[in-house]
């Protein structure tokens, strides 16, 4: 039991990332970047990483990595390139991380409450969402799995698009659609269940489908099969090189994922 939750996480996040195809996988923040890299390096070897800037590379930048750490491009990548090559023809996974999402869904990074005019709390606004949405396959990462993420009814603002049947219009291609996994600090969720709605698909260790439920703003889909698994020795060596300065440790209270439905 010497994995801490983060690690659970970055392996779960990983597992979001399996393919056999040659894309590029892109994990904004800690965890997800760290997912990428270990899918790389382990069972998806076709996917294709950045450096974050404007090349690619041959093997995932650790996090922190100064000049003489990082690894040789392999080819120049500005972001007008990387659009038309990866964004638009659907070769991109992105896993990110948004500030409302619904149970169909619908994410929100622009605004909290109030008017479109005159929001309560105004965020990034929606960036790069909208397109992300519609263009390529996407996950998310949730670092605290609480009603304020996962709300009842519908986003504030909706950032980027997802399966609510209410939203669809009639003759509407809606094919470029595709929500993958969800993971949080207490399970992994999909969207199998009836309309795509969202669906709990594994249990970190010590943590209840109620206290899921609890957790979260709208009715939840038990589809629960299996614990989520814990980081074997090979992986854990491998999010070590990865992340050799430790930022893994500031996403949570580093305490081992069997004592998260007690903390």
């Amino acid at each position: 039991m010497g994995a801490t939750l983060a690690e659970l996480c970055i392996v779960a996040c990983a597992e979001t990332f399996r393919t056999r195809r040659e894309i590029v996988a892109t994990g904004i923040g800690p965890i997800p970047r760290i997912g990428a890299g270990l899918a790389k390096l382990t069972h998806s070897p076709g996917l294709m990483m950045t450096d974050g800037e404007a090349f690619l590379v041959e093997q995932p930048v650790p996090l922190g990595a100064a000049g003489g750490e990082r690894p040789a491009p392999a080819g120049y990548l500005p972001f007008s390139r990387f659009f038309d090559s990866a964004v638009w023809t659907g070769r991109r996974h992105a896993m990110v991380t948004p500030t409302q999402i619904d149970r169909f869904g619908q994410t929100n990074l622009s605004a909290l409450g109030g008017t479109h005019a005159q929001p309560k709390v105004q965020m990034l606004g929606a960036r790069g969402f909208p397109g992300n949405g519609i263009y390529h396959p996407n996950s998310m990462f949730i670092p605290a799995h609480s009603p304020r993420v996962f709300v009842a009814g519908e986003v504030d603002r909706v950032s980027s698009p997802g399966y609510n049947p209410a939203r669809r219009v009639p003759g509407g291609n809606y094919r470029g659609i595709d929500l993958r996994r969800i993971v949080t600090d207490l399970c992994v969720m999909d969207f199998g269940g009836p309309d795509r709605a969202i669906r709990v698909i594994s249990l970190h260790p010590g943590v209840t489908f109620a206290q899921v439920q609890d957790a979260t703003g709208f009715e939840l889909i038990d589809a629960v099969e299996s614990e989520t698994p814990l980081p074997g020795e090979e992986q854990l060596a491998l999010i070590e090189r990865l992340d050799p300065r430790g930022f893994r440790a500031r996403v949570f209270k580093d305490n081992p994922p069997a004592e998260r439905g007690a903390s």
